[in-house]
């Protein structure tokens, strides 16, 4: 009876050695093979959550608009560190360039991801053949309100000191203003979540900008 028995279980014990080895050589085989397929996984699933977000002709507008419109603002704060009286005004109109070139190139990426046109360097309208505003600073101009006139930007660069301030405070509000507007438009009509983001933030920065503007106009 022994020595029947043995015979089986020694064959037993060399089946199940090699099973054993083969499922341990299965589980690290497949855990070298899982990690890749998971990195691929991610790597292919950035651009295709990217691709999901939808823009629509209010997006494109928002963005081809409101470059040119910090465009100008970016010039008028160029203008201050030479020609402002105050200090305050240097130190917003130093604020406002920080905040609003970021805010150029963001959507200027935009544009050319959607297969759009940036608008061009230069004069602040010029690529639209719009009629800039009135030597008062409100001017609006084909959905672009609060863009100032070739004619008003060549005055602030004459000024100089407490003219410069006042008049630098004035042309800002109502291009802050017309920022505001153009924002507005954007939260309402668009459909592209980063640029109703932008334009949320457009909106909170600017209206505590022109807050910070009319108190320095009331001390002057």
């Amino acid at each position: 009876m022994n020595t029947k028995r043995f015979p089986v279980r020694r064959a037993a014990g060399l089946i199940a050695l090699p099973a054993v080895l083969l499922l341990g050589t299965a589980a690290c085989g497949d855990d070298s093979a899982d990690r890749p397929a998971a990195t691929s996984g991610a790597h292919h699933s950035a651009p295709a959550s990217a691709e999901a977000q939808q823009h629509n002709d209010q997006d494109v507008a928002f963005a081809q608009g409101m470059i040119p419109h910090h465009r100008q603002a970016v010039e008028m704060a160029d203008l201050a560190p030479e020609r402002a009286g105050s200090q305050a005004v240097k130190d917003l109109a130093a604020q406002i360039k920080a905040a609003q070139d970021p805010e150029i190139t963001t959507m200027s990426g935009w544009l050319t991801s959607w297969g759009q046109k940036v608008p061009a360097e230069g004069a602040p309208g010029t690529d639209h053949g719009m009629d800039h505003g009135s030597d008062s600073g409100s001017g609006e101009h084909d959905g672009m309100p609060g863009m100032m006139s070739e004619g008003d930007m060549t005055a602030l660069a004459g000024l100089s000191g407490e003219k410069f301030d006042k008049s630098f405070l004035e042309m800002m509000i109502a291009h802050h203003e017309g920022a505001v507007t153009m924002a507005a438009a954007e939260q309402e009509k668009g459909a592209y979540g980063p640029a109703k983001d932008l334009a949320a933030a457009i909106i909170t920065a600017q209206k505590a900008e022109i807050d910070q503007m009319k108190k320095l106009l009331g001390e002057k």
